[in-house]
Formats: structure tokens, sequence, C-alpha cells
């Protein structure tokens, strides 16, 4: 499921981004990667507000539905 419909709250891992070479490395120095745990903290009308690591990262709603998340 994109990152969008991720519950709540509750912790998610990246299995898959769907974005040019140039966004994927910039996801990836930001903490975003394959297999990468993430917890959405708040999402609306698209943009999503995640925990990665030890830092928060929005993305808006463009990126958030290249993002591919499973429980």
């Amino acid at each position: 499921m994109p990152i969008v419909l991720a519950p709540i709250n509750k912790p998610v891992k990246v299995i898959r981004i769907f974005a040019e070479e140039k966004t994927k490395k910039h996801l990836e120095s930001l903490g975003i990667t394959i297999n990468s745990q993430l917890t959405v903290l708040s999402s609306s009308g698209g943009s999503v507000v995640c925990r990665v690591k030890d830092g928060k990262i929005a993305l808006d709603g463009n990126l958030s539905t290249k993002i591919m998340v499973t429980e």
C-alpha cells in the first residue's frame, strides 16, 4: 500500500519506491530505503509526516503515493 494509506502510529516497512533515481538517492540520504522502518505520525490531504529513525520527515502528496509499505 502507498504510505499515504498506512495506519497512523504503527511501524511499517518500506518495500518499494517508485521514483526517479535522483529522488531515490535523496530519500536514501534521509533514511528512507528499501526495508527501512518508519512510522506515520499524521496524514492529511495526501501529505504525510513520518518518523524515520530519530527524525521527522514531511512528504508531499506526489511522493507519498510512490513509497510502498507493508505492516
